[in-house]
């Protein structure tokens, strides 16, 4: 491996004008890495240390990672840096750079998911939430519906069973009901297109079916814990692993009845 031309850890924050370096291990991240829109940034140049490796799988639940590989001749010595970056979740995989660019990073952070329903059981899972597959494909189900379904009536047609087994299905898994997994799945679409758009929040709310944006505001400050304002400075709110961790509503950990709120507060842990 070259010399580093960067630390392999740094702190990129809002407004995304600047990188810290994070040389005080795993408490000074736990202390200054929980700024809503926050990212870890892994630069790999110098080869992926197992002290810098624990820091990163242990990050805080809110912090998203971008990973910057190192060169293509190092990274065609060590191939398994690319099963240890998989195993990490990051929000964005980019080639090797000299000189390391905030708002070049910042745009990966609001860069929507593929796959908005697998990002968030997968994120779930990740976090230590055990759900069985079926609840996953339930979950994932929900999460996809909210993209044109408004009601848990017509998201109960869509899965060709009625409104109350439906519930029953979530209940019995220890979920929050239907609703709020079909609001959470809208309200994260809103962040999404309130950080790659100029549009404003009563256009957004409207293309979303919220009668105004004082309604939609509302509903993002009450499930996700956060203002549209904030969803369109704070990078990366509702969108791959860092955006649900950012959001505040709490994940109880699995019990007889587990999972009764989901958002907000994980940020904590």
């Amino acid at each position: 491996m070259c010399p580093r031309s960067n630390p392999p850890l740094l702190l990129l924050e809002s407004p995304y004008h600047a990188l810290r370096p994070m040389e005080g291990g795993k408490q000074q991240l736990k202390n200054e890495g929980r700024k809503l829109g926050s990212a870890l940034v892994w630069v790999l140049e110098g080869g992926a240390t197992e002290a810098d490796r624990n820091i990163v799988e242990q990050r805080p639940g809110g912090l998203s990672l971008i990973v910057i590989l190192p060169r293509v001749a190092d990274l065609a010595n060590d191939p398994t840096i690319l099963h240890l970056v998989e195993g990490c979740r990051p929000q964005g995989i980019l080639p090797f750079h000299e000189r390391l660019a905030e708002r070049e990073l910042a745009q990966v952070l609001k860069r929507p998911p593929d796959d908005l329903g697998a990002s968030v059981t997968e994120y779930l899972a990740w976090r230590g939430i055990r759900i069985d597959r079926d609840t996953g494909h339930l979950i994932r189900r929900t999460i996809d519906g909210s993209l044109d379904l408004r009601s848990v009536t017509a998201l109960a047609r869509s899965m060709y069973v009625s409104r109350r087994a439906l519930g029953r299905r979530f209940l019995s898994r220890g979920l929050p009901v239907p609703s709020h997994w079909l609001h959470l799945g809208r309200l994260l679409r809103v962040s999404i297109r309130l950080q790659n758009s100029r549009d404003s929040i009563f256009s957004i709310a409207y293309e979303f079916g919220y009668p105004d944006g004082f309604s939609v505001s509302n509903q993002m400050e009450r499930i996700i814990g956060v203002r549209p304002y904030e969803a369109r400075e704070q990078l990366g709110l509702g969108v791959d692993p860092g955006m649900l961790a950012t959001a505040r509503s709490r994940v109880r950990r699995p019990g007889p009845r587990s999972l009764t709120c989901f958002g907000a507060r994980d940020r904590g842990r």
